[in-house]
């Protein structure tokens, strides 16, 4: 979390003392906590496979805020081919891994605040060197989160995802 001053929320009237630039969810979309129990599927903070056939990995979503110089960044799953979820394993600690050549892969987090929904929205992912989560970068389209990553968004509409998602309808 950053501070910018912090910010008086919509939804409770209260100042907050910082206002967050970036939310993460800890699991992808489809995991499910009976998984647990479950040889062939696993979650750690960075990767998950479901039942030994769903393989995901964590990575960052970022959108430039135009009028601070800040980055407002998602913390989301993107589901990956087999392969490409073994090359990125085979990686995850080799120096120059930001080398590799970008994965495809399906968004696999459901942000409330963008209608339509975003699980399933087309993505590349691009490693990044050791000890960074990978850039999510999202098909351009007209899907207002690929249009917030390619535009950038104010400080106002982080004050207004940060009120959302403090205090969800």
């Amino acid at each position: 979390m950053a501070n910018d001053l912090g910010f008086t929320c919509s939804r409770c009237g209260e100042h907050h003392a910082e206002l967050p630039l970036s939310y993460s969810t800890p699991a992808p979309e489809a995991w499910n906590p009976g998984f647990e129990a479950d040889p062939d599927s696993t979650l750690s903070s960075e990767q998950c496979v479901i039942q030994g056939r769903h393989f995901f990995i964590r990575g960052l979503i970022e959108i430039p805020v135009v009028d601070s110089g800040h980055v407002f960044s998602w913390g989301v799953w993107i589901s990956l081919s087999k392969e490409n979820f073994g090359r990125a394993l085979d990686l995850w600690h080799t120096e120059g891994r930001e080398a590799e050549k970008p994965y495809f892969g399906w968004l696999s987090t459901e942000l409330a605040l963008y209608s339509p929904g975003t699980v399933n929205l087309r993505t590349t992912c691009h490693t990044r060197p050791v000890g960074r989560r990978p850039f999510i970068e999202l098909e351009p389209t007209a899907h207002p989160l690929a249009v917030e990553q390619r535009t950038g968004i104010t400080l106002d509409r982080v004050r207004e995802m940060a009120a959302a998602v403090l205090h969800p309808a």
